[in-house]
């Protein structure tokens, strides 16, 4: 099976590809608003923190798992050490669950996209319209099948027709794309004497105005979370990468590059989008603004733009769909690969069953806003209803156990020279070896579990 595995034609194949997974719903929509939350200047100087040290330390540890195995998460874990099958299993498990939900938030965001391609922004600014839509019965369940559809034929054309050759269509596009609407914001000026500029600052320039140590506490466990969002570790998909990359590729070099650009991007979606809301809705309405930040507060903004609004808004959701498609290829990739590595399936046969199962939850999750609709507590004190408990589940409980797993399969039982000798083994210099010894060891599965305690509720 290893020896007719499909891998990336190059690094940068890989690079695109694994940035893609990266860049997607985590940096664009959930990145500017914890960092508008916890004080913009500070979350941005831990997130950069963490992913230079606990960040390159998992990117690492997953990428060189699969290359050495040549297996996917759901093996990979096992053939390295057996006590460490249930890793294997947790980690395909956490794309499984993020399937569904990530293709139905993609439909979402295909249904703003074609209201401001079709000049209808101005409604979409409406109060109640984004409410409005999820609670509907047919509308997001469409959306959700065809963006659903639309990753499924992207992963049954394989690893190079498919990942590959979209990653580098679509990554380069999506870059420019970013770096244009960034600097529009940065020129927005406001009715009063706010500026995109001013709102620069508040993003980029640390405060501590106000915030005690537990406030501090809190922006480093949200700092910590959010890399799991924007680096793609502990669900599988690196394990996965990794085990297409070539043996004569430079895994250090590729994931230096895969980080350098998952930041850039994160940042810049911080740009794109805080300095404009700042102007329009001030700071308080920036820090108050939440998860609805791209859905409610910033059709509101493009609205006040004028026709400028319409244009810039479709270039911002085109722009976010083609980041949510390319990290929802590699989701399903996941589980598929998993699928045929466990099981010795065809791609067709895999692509097939996990799409007909991931449309079947995604239906429910739908429902979950009208005829299923329920809402209960979770440990962490959010109330929350369908979507929001698969989302906690996968991300706040299963992709922390999973990561602390690794943690402990690389720094204890295999030991971290096996990941250093498979990342240095065309000859390559470890430039961080001290800092992910100690990580990997030490550090990582500290913070980890903080951040598992976080999530169920214990501390925080």
């Amino acid at each position: 099976m290893n020896e007719k595995r499909n891998s990336f034609s190059s690094s940068l194949g890989f690079v695109l590809a694994a940035a893609g997974s990266a860049v997607g719903l985590g940096n664009i929509w959930r990145f500017p608003y914890l960092a508008a939350k916890d004080g913009g200047g500070l979350f941005l100087v831990i997130y950069l923190a963490l992913a230079l040290t606990f960040g390159f330390t998992m990117i690492v540890s997953e990428t060189a798992i699969g290359r050495k195995t040549k297996q996917s998460a759901l093996t990979a874990y096992g053939t390295l050490h057996p006590s460490s099958r249930w890793i294997g299993i947790f980690a395909c498990l956490v794309p499984f669950m993020i399937l569904p939900y990530y293709c139905i938030i993609g439909g979402w965001v295909l249904k703003y996209a074609l209201a401001f391609l079709t000049g209808d922004g101005q409604t979409a600014a409406q109060d109640g319209y984004f409410t409005d839509f999820i609670t509907g019965y047919a509308q997001p369940i469409i959306f959700d099948i065809i963006f659903l559809a639309a990753v499924a034929v992207i992963i049954y054309q394989g690893v190079n027709k498919g990942i590959e050759s979209l990653s580098k269509l679509l990554m380069p596009v999506l870059l420019v794309m970013v770096i244009g609407i960034a600097i529009f914001s940065l020129t927005i000026k406001g009715s009063g004497e706010r500026s995109g500029l001013d709102g620069l600052k508040v993003y980029v320039i640390p405060s501590l105005a106000g915030m005690g140590a537990k406030d501090i506490f809190i922006t480093i466990l949200d700092a910590m979370g959010q890399l799991f969002y924007s680096i793609s570790v502990a669900m599988g998909i690196m394990v996965t990468y990794g085990s297409y990359f070539k043996d004569d590729s430079n895994l250090l070099k590729s994931v230096n590059q895969i980080e350098l650009f998952d930041t850039i991007v994160a940042f810049l979606a911080g740009v794109m989008i805080i300095p404009a809301v700042y102007v329009f809705l001030g700071e308080e309405g920036m820090r108050s603004s939440g998860p609805g930040l791209m859905f409610i507060a910033l059709p509101k903004v493009f609205a006040q733009m004028g026709i400028m609004g319409n244009i810039i808004g479709a270039v911002f959701f085109i722009m976010v769909l083609f980041a949510a498609l390319t990290s929802a290829m590699s989701v399903l990739e996941a589980v598929v690969a998993s699928l045929i590595d466990c099981f010795g399936w065809s791609r067709k046969k895999a692509v097939l069953i996990e799409t007909s199962i991931a449309l079947v939850i995604g239906i429910i999750i739908c429902l979950g806003y009208n005829l299923l609709y329920f809402e209960v507590t979770l440990p962490n004190g959010s109330s929350a209803q369908i979507l929001d408990i698969m989302d906690y589940i996968s991300n706040q409980i299963l992709m922390p156990v999973v990561a602390i797993g690794t943690c402990i399969l690389v720094g204890w039982l295999i030991k971290p020279e096996t990941v250093i000798q498979e990342a240095t083994k065309n000859g390559e210099t470890f430039g961080r070896k001290k800092l992910f010894i100690i990580m990997i060891k030490f550090i990582a599965p500290v913070l980890l579990l903080l951040l598992l305690l976080g999530a169920v509720g214990i501390i925080g």
